[in-house]
């Protein structure tokens, strides 16, 4: 293989002096040495050639004995030192701590193209991070991750990436719901890759420990190596560093609103801080649009991280990211200004991205409550997200097509509308033709620019949890299938249709299927 290795963060940040793998409170340091467990028979499911060929890898390299060592573990490139990240965060709104990389472990850094890349593995063993965990992973977890991964790249959502998904040929001891019954599963890794794996918490913690050297050293190391647009560090910097942070975030999270995914666990030690949506876990795509649901057993009662809250829970994780940083500034109110704008900014491209989905160009005010009545009969009945919007640009000015039937293949119950809610779909839709009206553009143009941002396929959890099935026997043929399916998920693909469809009805309470908890 020839890639092309750099270690910039082991070299210039803080290490932990302490090299035994075990447990404890790391102070000081912004990592830790260790490694990889070996696995007693790892095989290799699946490779994303796309991410593959991002890093320098050829299709040889692939295909090579090696390979399948690297991304399990059992091989350790000579002159490289794997790591663990050292960092806190605040868990469905408490300060947690020390957390840090409890069952990933970094490889090493790859510069291809004039991009530079972290490699790491998830679910490759105990760290000094585990606390009472195993540092190991699960197929099930690491499935739904590697998929999702790429799924979101292709859907234009900033993103980690998933370079490949293998077993390890041993079982994993695990309580899937919390409810003491513990079962074996398979074991797997999926190799994550990303410009860094640097998140909010990785700074909150040592403002937390009051250690400011260290935090300094981190968030310059950050500005040189991932934000280098805005200049060498100083005062001024850090905070323009803040306000570009809090850009991607917002980006990221309208993207989010965009597609209907929620996220799940959205503590700020998940919170990457170049803006991508990272660690996969309890996440889940919208089937009915609901503004209140969450994909995340542990989340259901309190629902902190629903899928209306989640642009309100951007902004209370930037605070506590504003508040780490603060001890660099100190000044507030440049600090308060940027988290203004952030809900000053929410409102404006929430407002953008919510006309362009219904394939308006013109800037009108009204289009607000078009939006805002849309949104209120969507939650009148259950009425899937996905399919309704990608069925809408199909409606024609002239109402030439009826715009109720235009959509009723995403009503999970047509039974259920009433004459009343019937009524209130055909008044929206005679002030959404009325509204088409003043746009310049055709059916076909509009339709075309609808079907762009509105994906036709998404990773829902059914579609995962099939997967899943397959592979705890030994089939792995659908995990490609979906794989290459969200590859172009905005294409029609008449191939797939099948997978344009409703939640089915057995997986409405299935396990794995509506709500999952954060155990992999």
């Amino acid at each position: 293989m020839n890639l092309n290795l750099k270690h910039t963060f082991i070299t210039e940040l803080p290490a932990d002096p302490i090299t035994e793998n075990t447990r404890r409170q790391v102070n000081n340091a912004c990592f830790s040495y260790v490694l990889p467990k070996k696995t007693s028979q790892p095989k290799l499911i699946h490779v994303s050639k796309e991410c593959s060929k991002d890093l320098g890898f050829t299709d040889k390299d692939l295909q090579s004995e090696e390979f399948l060592k690297i991304v399990t573990g059992n091989k350790v490139l000579e002159s490289t030192t794997p790591y663990a990240m050292c960092y806190g965060g605040h868990q469905f709104g408490n300060w947690a701590g020390q957390l840090g990389d409890g069952r990933a472990i970094n490889l090493f850094d790859i510069a291809h193209n004039n991009k530079q890349w972290t490699i790491q593995l998830k679910g490759a063993g105990e760290t000094p991070y585990s606390r009472q965990g195993d540092g190991l992973a699960v197929l099930r977890s690491s499935i739904r991750e590697y998929l999702c991964s790429e799924a979101m790249h292709h859907l234009g959502i900033p993103t980690t990436r998933a370079l490949s998904l293998a077993l390890t040929g041993d079982d994993v001891l695990r309580d899937m719901l919390y409810d003491g019954n513990q079962a074996y599963e398979k074991g797997a890794i999926v190799s994550r890759v990303s410009p860094t794996f640097l998140r909010f918490g990785s700074y909150e913690i040592f403002a937390a420990r009051n250690d400011h050297k260290t935090l300094k050293i981190l968030v310059d190391y950050t500005i040189v190596h991932h934000f280098s647009h805005l200049g060498k560090p100083s005062k001024e910097v850090y905070i323009q560093f803040f306000n570009d942070v809090m850009q991607r975030t917002l980006d990221m999270i309208i993207h989010w609103q965009r597609v209907g995914f929620v996220h799940g666990v959205m503590n700020t030690d998940n919170m990457s801080i170049l803006g991508l949506t990272i660690d996969y876990g309890p996440y889940g795509w919208l089937d009915n649009f609901d503004f209140g649901w969450t994909p995340n057993t542990t989340d259901a009662q309190n629902k902190r991280y629903r899928f209306a809250n989640q642009p309100n829970i951007g902004l209370w994780n930037l605070y506590q990211l504003a508040n780490a940083l603060y001890p660099l500034i100190e000044e507030a109110e440049p600090l308060e200004t940027i988290l203004e704008n952030y809900k000053l900014g929410f409102e404006k491209k929430s407002f953008k991205m919510m006309t362009s989905k219904l394939g308006l160009l013109e800037d009108d005010e009204k289009d607000l409550k078009l939006i805002q009545t849309l949104e209120d009969i969507l939650h009148l009945t259950e009425t899937d997200m996905t399919i309704f919007f990608r069925k809408l640009s199909g409606f024609k000015k002239d109402n030439s097509i009826n715009g109720f039937q235009l959509i009723q293949d995403a009503f999970y119950s047509i039974e259920s509308i009433t004459d009343g809610i019937k009524k209130e779909w055909y008044d929206w839709f005679d002030c959404y033709q009325f509204r088409l009206e003043k746009e310049k553009l055709s059916d076909d143009e509009r339709l075309a620019k609808m079907n762009a941002i509105n994906p036709k396929y998404v990773l829902r959890n059914y579609m995962a949890q099939l997967a899943i099935d397959d592979a705890n026997k030994g089939d792995y043929q659908l995990i490609d299938e979906l794989f290459q399916l969200l590859k172009q998920p905005y294409d029609e693909q008449p191939k797939h249709e099948k997978w344009f469809a409703k939640r089915p009805e057995w997986a409405r309470h299935k396990v794995g299927c509506s709500m999952l908890s954060c155990s992999s």
